[in-house]
């Protein structure tokens, strides 16, 4: 197993002659898609992997350095398809990985015939004329609040994000695999991700995009998705759905995963 895969934990699952990609959010790793991979599995082949500082992987990996910038991330991708000697794949992005995605079909968008966004925002902080969601004193009280007691963060912030009581499995499983990161990797990730802003390179993305979002997102509010829509540059169309939380394909997969089934199996132009 050469270092790419093992970083990674890397899996290929299915067999099919198209490629799909699934990448994970923070806070999360490649469990996260435990609902939609039988779904996939006999049509296509199914690519799955964990960024780097998961809590799955080896934490010596995470180079702070690297990872200061979602950049770090993207180059990443690229070692996985090129590892894997992949073509051309369908990309399903969560969160921060949406992003992630992005940038890589700019530096590559021959390896890409499609992007799935789910919960992506191009930046957190409001701005002129832009809602993200957060002012910097908010964030700075969420770098803060983790630094401080990761442990309690994790179990206030768990079932905000997901969108339900913390007795749910959905909770009980988003707390599981944040608290199985490092707190420091955490903070540091956290910190790249929600004062990262890629507005400037949206119109450099040629790649055709659907864009899903949960119509109640704690992290993502809906008049982002269609900021994304108006920005990037190839052909998007997006979709709301009747979703709740930051992870509706682990929260609400009853009504997400026929949503991304219809999106992987059909392109913008038909």
């Amino acid at each position: 197993m050469g270092i790419v895969e093992e970083a990674h934990n890397l899996r290929i699952l299915g067999s099919g002659h198209r490629t799909i990609v699934l990448a994970h959010g923070f806070g999360t790793d490649q469990s996260v898609w435990k609902h939609l991979v039988p779904h996939l599995v006999e049509e296509y082949r199914v690519v799955l992997f964990d960024n780097i500082g998961a809590g799955s992987t080896n934490p010596d990996y995470f180079d702070f350095d690297r990872y200061s910038t979602l950049e770090g991330y993207a180059y990443d991708l690229l070692a996985i398809l090129e590892e894997l000697q992949i073509p051309s794949c369908i990309f399903v992005g969560h969160s921060v990985s949406a992003v992630i995605g992005a940038i890589a079909s700019i530096l590559r968008p021959d390896l890409f015939s499609k992007l799935l966004f789910i919960s992506a925002s191009p930046r957190y902080l409001n701005d002129v004329d832009y809602y993200g969601g957060f002012e910097q004193e908010e964030l700075d009280q969420l770098f803060n609040a983790m630094h401080a007691n990761f442990k309690a963060w994790v179990s206030g912030f768990a079932p905000l994000a997901v969108g339900g009581d913390m007795d749910s499995v959905a909770v009980q499983e988003f707390s599981r695999t944040l608290f199985n990161i490092r707190p420091d990797i955490a903070l540091s990730v956290a910190r790249t991700i929600f004062q990262s802003d890629v507005r400037p390179i949206l119109s450099r993305v040629t790649v055709p995009c659907h864009i899903i979002q949960s119509t109640k997102d704690l992290a993502v509010p809906v008049a982002v998705s269609e900021y994304l829509h108006t920005h990037l540059g190839g052909d998007s169309i997006v979709e709301v759905m009747p979703s709740d939380g930051h992870l509706p394909q682990l929260s609400c997969p009853e009504i997400v995963i026929p949503v991304l089934l219809r999106h992987i199996h059909h392109d913008i132009a038909t």
